[in-house]
């Protein structure tokens, strides 16, 4: 699935089956609620935090997919094609960059 057939298939989605879009600041604050859920996700499982025992059912996948709807639903709203918003990225880091991390003492094995 590109990104272009994902912001679809979302728009679809909220239409069919979501009733509507949740506000823009709704959308916000439910993004950093499905952050949070990965970050623990992440806490627990590569840093130094114990796993208890509701962990178990936990799902990195399905957590980082919740954000990237979440993202997409926002993306929607506010007329961003994260596809170009993506490219044009890429490009601000790639001409931004070039040396940065190459140069990064810390960053060579």
């Amino acid at each position: 699935m590109t990104i272009q057939e994902a912001q679809q298939r979302v728009d679809q989605w909220i239409k069919e089956v979501g009733v509507r879009y949740f506000s823009e600041l709704t959308n916000t604050a439910v993004l950093m609620e499905e952050v949070g859920e990965l970050a623990r996700i992440m806490a627990r499982k590569y840093g130094d935090q114990s796993a208890k025992p509701t962990d178990k059912d936990s799902n990195l996948a399905d957590e980082m997919a919740d954000v990237l709807f979440v993202l997409i639903c926002l993306a929607n709203q506010t007329g961003v094609d994260l596809n170009k918003a993506l490219e044009a990225n890429l490009l601000k880091k790639t001409s931004r960059d070039a040396e940065r991390h190459k140069n990064n003492p810390k960053l060579s094995s």
